[in-house]
């Protein structure tokens, strides 16, 4: 009868990390993570139609004052954290609504805890920008700035985590929406461009951040020594 020793720090016990699964293009793991993404996506999108029909049941334009961001003001600053989930109109809304679904369900098939905190740290950078540097005659509503933070998130994931698939995304959202991207410039018109620069830096902050480590090679298992054994 043979019997063999292995050394026990080089072998490897257990399946495949679900989330590094999940990661690869092309497995099953990250079709399910990417089909998850875009039902949740979509799930949010009701939500914000409906408080946009209750702003304007009550009269168009309230909930944006009570919860917008009003930069300078101690009363506006709890804008932060409300102010993305309000417009100022169903026009607004319309133009946020597609490209929100399709950015955050790229960001969210990443993984839902560090998509939650990405979410946040976009929205404090965004959100506490406009406060500091925005206009003090101003209210500022809308979620393009956390749009803008997904899109800046993926691009930098995609090169500090050296991932083709999310420059990829990026590549393909940027091409769709090329057109947009000068809204994160100086403008005259009624647009908060402080709120899409902040979110893009803010977006790049969180992919640094909450970047998923390259996995380790597994080693094969090699013999250390080998017993006979009479029968």
């Amino acid at each position: 009868m043979l019997a063999a020793a292995w050394d026990h720090r080089t072998m490897s016990y257990g399946g495949t990390d679900p989330q590094s699964e999940a990661a690869k293009f092309g497995t099953d793991a990250f079709y399910a993570s990417l089909g998850r993404a875009f039902v949740t996506m979509c799930a949010v999108i009701p939500f914000l139609f409906l408080v946009e029909a209750i702003d304007q049941g009550i009269g168009a334009g309230q909930l944006d004052m009570a919860g917008g961001i009003i930069p300078h003001r101690l009363d506006g600053l709890d804008g932060v954290l409300f102010s993305p989930f309000l417009h100022s109109g169903w026009d607004h809304l319309y133009g946020n609504a597609v490209p929100l679904i399709l950015v955050g369900t790229f960001a969210l098939a990443g993984g839902g805890r560090r998509f939650i905190w990405s979410t946040f740290v976009i929205m404090l950078v965004s959100g506490l920008g406009v406060w500091f540097v925005g206009d003090p005659n101003s209210v500022v509503v809308g979620a393009s700035g956390v749009i803008f933070g997904y899109l800046g998130m993926l691009v930098a994931r995609g090169l500090v985590e050296r991932s083709w698939w999310n420059l990829g995304v990026s590549a393909f959202i940027g091409l769709l929406y090329w057109y947009q991207l000068y809204n994160i410039l100086p403008t005259d018109q009624p647009i908060s461009w402080q709120g899409h620069l902040l979110g893009l830096l803010g977006g790049v902050l969180a992919a640094v951040l909450f970047r998923r480590k390259r996995p380790k090679r597994a080693l094969t298992p090699t013999p250390t020594a080998t017993t006979f054994t009479d029968i």
